[in-house]
C-alpha cells in the first residue's frame, strides 16, 4: 500500500512538471512569435494612446507604463514611502534586484519624496552615505540565509508608522517583506525581478545544454511546486509590478492575480552615467592596450557564473577561434564581472581580456568601448540591466531568444540581434555580427538609444513607480489623460 501510495506521488509530480514545462514553452513560443511579427512591439501601443481622447484607468492599462508621459515638475504630492530590500549594494557587488532599488529610490528621494529603506548590513562592513537627509535607513542583521529578519524590521516599521504620519505606500523588492506580514497591508507594492514559471524555461534550457558528463538535474519537481506556491501566496500582496511584459502576462494568466492588481514598469538604467561618450570609450581601450587595428570589440558584462549563459559563449568563441584565424585575430571581446568562468575565458587566447567586476563609472567607459554588447543568459526571469545600459550608451545588443528580451528589448532586428540558446545559432549569430560590421553596428546603436531613452531610463522608470504609488495612496491619481 505505502510503495502504491509513493507511486501515485511520483506521478503527480512529474505530471505537474509536464504541464508547467509544456506552458513554459508554449508561454514563450507565443511571446517571441508576437514580437517577431508585429514590426515592434510598442508601436501599436503608442499609436493607441496617441488616438485615445478619454483618460485611462491606470490600474488595467495593459502595457508597461514606461510608455506613458507624466509630469516632469514637482510631485502633486510628498509621499512618506517604506521599502522593503533584502540588501542594498556597495559598489560593483549587486544583482540586479539591488540595482533596481538603488536606481530607483535614489530617484525618488531626489524628487522630494521621504523614504524609509528597511534593509540589512553586516556587521563588519561599511555602509554607503547619500546626501538626501529624507532618505532614511533602518538596518538589520541579515539572518544566515542572508534575508531580512522579518520580526525585527516589522518592529522597526511599526514605530516608524506610528511617528509623524503613517506611510503613504510600501514597496518591497521581491520577497523583503514576507507575504505572512504583507497581507495585512493594502498599500502596497511588491517588485518581481524573478518568478519560478520563469525559472522552469531557463532549468528547460540548461538542462538541453547538458553534457552527458554532468549529472541531470534534480530541482525541476521542487521549480513545479515552487510556482503552486507562488500562485498561493502571491494573492496576498495588493499589487505587483512586473519588470517585464511577459512576466505581466503570467502573473495575469497563469498566476491567475486581477489585471487590476498587476501593472508593468520596465527597468530603467541613470541616463547620466550610461550614456555615448566617445572619449571614455578610447580612454578605456588605450587603458587595456586595445589596438585600433581591431575590427570588433565584444563586449559581456555580469555574473561570470553558467546560468548567465558563460558556458555557452565560451564553447562558440573557443570552437570559432579554432576555425577562422582571421576572426581570432581581428575581434577583441571585453569581460566585466567576476566569477568562476574569469579563468576559462583568460585560456582562450590574448585578445580576451577578463577586467573583473566594475563600479558604474567604469561601467561607463567600457560600454563607450566595445562595438556590440552580448549577453547570453540562460535566465529567462526579470530583465538585465547590462543590456538597458549598453542600449543608452548607444550600443546594439545581442542576447539569448527569451520571452523577457524579446518581449521588451529586443523586439526587432533595428536595434541588435537574438540567438536561440545553443552554440550553433550563437556562433551563427557572431559570424554576422563579425561581417555585418562597424558602420551597421553604429546604425543599430543609434536605434537601441533611441529606444534606451524612449523606455528605459531611470528617469521614465521613477516617474511610472512614482504615479502607481500616487495612485495607491489616492484614487484621484489613478486616471490618466494624455
Amino acid at each position: 500500500m505505502a510503495k502504491d501510495q509513493i507511486v501515485s506521488t511520483m506521478f503527480r509530480f512529474h505530471s505537474l512538471y509536464r504541464i508547467i514545462a509544456t506552458l513554459s514553452v508554449f508561454s514563450f513560443i507565443s511571446i517571441f512569435c508576437w514580437c517577431q511579427f508585429s514590426s515592434k512591439c510598442y508601436s501599436m501601443n503608442v499609436i493607441m494612446m496617441q488616438k485615445a481622447k478619454e483618460s485611462i484607468d491606470l490600474l488595467t492599462f495593459p502595457y508597461a507604463w514606461n510608455v506613458l508621459s507624466f509630469p516632469a515638475g514637482p510631485p502633486s504630492q510628498i509621499l512618506k514611502i517604506g521599502v522593503f530590500v533584502k540588501k542594498w549594494p556597495h559598489r560593483s557587488h549587486a544583482g540586479g534586484l539591488e540595482r533596481h532599488a538603488l536606481t530607483l529610490h535614489l530617484a525618488l528621494a531626489k524628487r522630494g519624496h521621504e523614504l524609509h529603506i528597511f534593509t540589512t548590513s553586516s556587521p563588519n562592513s561599511t555602509f554607503p552615505t547619500y546626501p538626501f537627509p529624507n532618505l532614511v535607513f533602518h538596518l538589520s542583521r541579515p539572518t544566515s540565509g542572508g534575508y531580512l529578519d522579518q520580526a525585527v524590521v516589522w518592529e522597526q516599521f511599526r514605530a516608524q508608522n506610528s511617528t509623524g504620519r503613517p506611510f503613504d505606500v510600501i514597496h518591497t523588492e521581491s520577497v523583503g517583506l514576507l507575504h505572512t506580514r504583507a497581507k495585512n497591508v493594502p498599500n502596497l507594492a511588491v517588485s518581481w525581478h524573478g518568478i519560478a514559471y520563469e525559472t522552469i524555461h531557463s532549468d528547460i534550457i540548461q538542462e538541453l545544454l547538458r553534457s552527458p558528463e554532468e549529472r541531470q538535474a534534480t530541482m525541476m519537481t521542487e521549480r513545479a511546486m515552487k510556482v503552486v506556491e507562488e500562485v498561493r501566496f502571491f494573492q496576498r500582496y495588493s499589487h505587483h509590478v512586473a519588470t517585464s511584459d511577459h512576466a505581466g502576462d503570467v502573473l495575469k494568466r497563469i498566476y491567475m492575480i486581477p489585471e487590476e492588481r498587476v501593472h508593468i514598469i520596465l527597468n530603467g538604467v541613470d541616463e547620466e552615467i550610461f550614456r555615448p561618450e566617445l572619449s571614455l570609450g578610447i580612454d578605456f581601450k588605450r587603458k587595456f592596450g586595445i589596438s585600433k587595428s581591431r575590427s570588433l570589440v565584444l563586449g559581456i558584462a555580469g555574473r561570470l557564473v553558467k546560468d548567465k549563459g558563460h558556458p555557452l559563449i565560451h564553447e562558440a568563441l573557443k570552437q570559432i577561434f579554432m576555425e577562422n584565424n582571421k576572426f581570432q585575430q581581428s575581434v577583441t571581446v571585453l569581460v566585466a564581472g567576476d566569477g568562476p568562468w574569469g579563468a576559462r575565458y583568460k585560456a582562450l587566447g590574448a585578445n580576451i581580456l577578463v577586467l573583473g567586476p566594475l563600479e558604474q563609472a567604469q561601467l561607463a567607459k567600457f560600454y563607450n568601448a566595445i562595438d556590440i554588447f552580448v549577453n547570453p543568459t540562460l535566465r529567462a526571469q526579470g530583465l538585465d540591466h547590462t543590456l538597458l545600459e549598453a542600449m543608452l550608451s548607444g550600443k546594439p545588443v545581442m542576447a539569448t531568444r527569451v520571452a523577457s528580451i524579446t518581449g521588451s528589448v529586443i523586439v526587432g532586428p533595428e536595434s541588435g540581434y537574438t540567438f536561440s540558446p545553443s552554440v550553433e545559432p550563437l556562433k551563427k549569430t557572431l559570424y554576422k555580427v563579425w561581417n555585418d560590421g562597424r558602420v551597421v553596428l553604429e546604425n543599430k546603436g543609434k536605434a537601441a538609444r533611441q529606444r534606451g531613452l524612449q523606455l528605459f531610463t531611470a528617469t521614465k522608470m521613477a516617474a511610472a513607480y512614482e504615479r502607481l504609488f500616487l495612485c495607491i495612496s489616492r484614487e484621484q491619481y489613478c486616471k490618466y489623460q494624455k
